[in-house]
């Protein structure tokens, strides 16, 4: 799976942020919609700053996006990275598939072989 050198490093930075139980949970609450840091921040036992510092590197990934609505500043989703990871995983996802079909078979062909043997009154 050849890929280019924008493409890899938008991964590097997806996976990067992904990375951290904080930032997926941050990306989970904004899968409902908008939020404000504070808003956020609030299942945490951190900082708002600390908070703050995971949603600069969630929108340096381009996971999410931050609007303006008067003195409101709601961060969004943006999952269009995570198309990117999908895609990527999905090349594996393929190998394990054909690998599993592969066992499969296999797997049919020893039920088939014990069949045949105690059918034929040669159990083991």
């Amino acid at each position: 799976m050849v890929q280019n050198i924008a493409t890899d490093r938008r991964l590097n930075s997806t996976f990067a942020a992904l990375a951290d139980p904080t930032r997926r949970a941050i990306l989970t609450r904004l899968a409902a919609g908008p939020a404000s840091v504070t808003e956020l921040a609030q299942p945490f036992e951190i900082s708002l700053p600390a908070v703050s510092k995971h949603l600069k590197v969630l929108e340096h990934a381009g996971l999410i996006g931050r609007g303006r609505a008067a003195q409101w500043r709601p961060c969004e989703l943006h999952a269009e990275p995570l198309k990117d990871v999908a895609d990527w995983v999905g090349g594996y996802r393929r190998f394990w598939e054909e690998s599993f079909d592969r066992l499969d078979e296999y797997l049919k062909g020893l039920q088939r072989e014990a069949g045949k043997e105690k059918k034929d009154g040669r159990e083991k």
